[in-house]
């Protein structure tokens, strides 16, 4: 793993990630809604970005990728483990550009085709079972194909490793300097079926139909068994989300509805505040449904 992470050892389990995962595993499909900010394009725009929304799948926590038999790449040895939620997507989208567009200091547009960002994001699942609402707001990162490899790491990469490393659990120390992003990377995209990963080597979503693209090899309906397909693999993107704030609604019993809001406040001892309990790194304070 690169020195340019921070790795914590002593990074505490989230309070509210228990209960989350468990909610999770009565879902039979996991699609969440995640919305992103766009920057407007017009001048005489009220507000310098527009919110962005669609359903994306959840694709398990960040260094946690889920079992599958049908995966045959390569994977890490499980030393680390996060709070960090995970989700995968083509470069060509519009979701990408605008994580790096409306990120603080951490990148632009101009950058978007490598690893970075930082742009704040929201994404909001509903457990019906359950019948609980969960409502994750953060920063996002990109992990694309740069995110290892020979010569001098962009600052983007740095940046990746740098606020997510902040926020990996160390769980086991042995194997730890063997862990690897790129290998990590590739393990999601072998986590794909083969319909899902030829998806990355559909014409550039968006476009006209009535404009074939000058690419032949860009066709719908394609099956991709190969892990490092070119094509595919140059617009395969990973996105981590960081939570800064959870919200909890739990509606299971309408006329007893439950709010609960969890904010980061960064390591042990670092909230001093009067309202709410510190429950480690987190504050956990009940609101009004």
């Amino acid at each position: 793993m690169s020195s340019t992470a921070t790795t914590p050892s002593n990074v505490g389990v989230a309070p509210w990630r228990p209960l989350f995962l468990s909610h999770l595993s009565t879902m039979d499909s996991l699609e969440f809604a995640f919305s992103s900010l766009s920057p407007t394009d017009s001048k005489d725009s009220p507000t310098p970005y527009l919110p962005r929304a669609r359903y994306c799948v959840f694709r398990g926590m960040w260094a946690e990728l889920p079992e599958n038999k049908h995966n045959d790449a390569p994977r890490n040895d499980r030393v680390y483990e996060s709070d960090m939620l995970t989700l995968t997507t083509d470069v060509r989208m519009h979701k990408v550009p605008e994580i790096f567009a409306s990120s603080q200091g951490h990148g632009d547009v101009s950058q978007s085709q490598g690893s970075g960002g930082g742009g704040p994001v929201e994404a909001v699942f509903w457990v019906k079972d359950v019948m609980t609402q969960w409502r994750i707001r953060g920063d996002a990162y990109i992990v694309g194909p740069d995110i290892e490899g020979s010569g001098e790491e962009s600052s983007g990469t740095r940046t990746v490793k740098s606020k997510v490393g902040e926020r990996m659990r160390v769980v086991k120390e042995a194997g730890k300097e063997g862990w690897s992003w790129a290998k990590e990377l590739t393990a999601h995209f072998g986590n794909l079926n083969p319909g899902m990963r030829g998806s990355f080597k559909n014409p550039a979503p968006g476009t006209p139909i009535s404009i074939p693209p000058k690419d032949p090899s860009l066709r719908l309906g394609q099956k991709v068994t190969d892990l490092h397909d070119e094509v595919a693999r140059r617009n395969f993107r990973v996105i981590i989300i960081r939570p800064n704030e959870v919200e909890q609604v739990d509606l299971s019993e309408p006329d007893k509805a439950r709010r609960w809001l969890f904010t980061y406040v960064g390591p042990v001892g670092g909230y001093s505040g009067q309202q709410g309990e510190d429950v480690g790194e987190w504050k956990k304070e009940e609101l009004w449904p």
